[in-house]
């Protein structure tokens, strides 16, 4: 067995269709390109992260960082080098990849740098107004007001 069936949950839910497929995707095996390039995902402060990937041989230009609808990816391309060169061994692979990563809602790209054949990419949750939690005084007859509001 190599996948879940995921719809009997399906019958019996509203809205959640992103979260089962976030589930399906998350099950499934594709062989060893889950393992190139190598990569690290730390966090860095109470609402900060970063994804650090080995990209080792790859230039700023042959590397892509595209953000669309919660899913960050992350491609490279390397360029055909200029030269016949002649290696005994290559150890630095320089093939083509691409990675994917879903987003968590209101997880923000805040910058990216390649340093040392590691790319940065810096992220960070950013918390609209509406949805931090808010103070309620109780009051009498004349009914609540809002007396602060604070970041969680």
């Amino acid at each position: 067995m190599d996948s879940f069936d995921f719809s009997p949950l399906f019958r019996s839910t509203i809205g959640f269709d992103r979260l089962m497929r976030l589930a399906d995707t998350a099950t499934r095996f594709d062989g060893g390109a889950a393992a190139y390039p190598p990569y690290n995902i730390e966090t860095t402060g109470e609402n900060a992260y970063r994804l650090t990937m080995a990209v080792a041989g790859f230039s700023a230009d042959e590397l892509d960082l595209t953000v669309q609808e919660n899913a960050l990816l992350i491609t490279g391309k390397a360029k055909k080098e200029e030269g016949g060169k002649e290696y005994l061994y290559r150890g630095l692979a320089r093939r083509a990849f691409e990675r994917r990563f879903q987003l968590a809602d209101h997880i923000k790209v805040a910058g990216a740098s390649l340093d040392n054949g590691l790319l940065h990419v810096d992220l960070v949750r950013e918390i609209p107004e509406a949805m931090k939690p808010r103070k309620i005084e109780i009051a009498g007859p004349a009914g609540p007001t809002v007396i602060d509001q604070k970041a969680a």
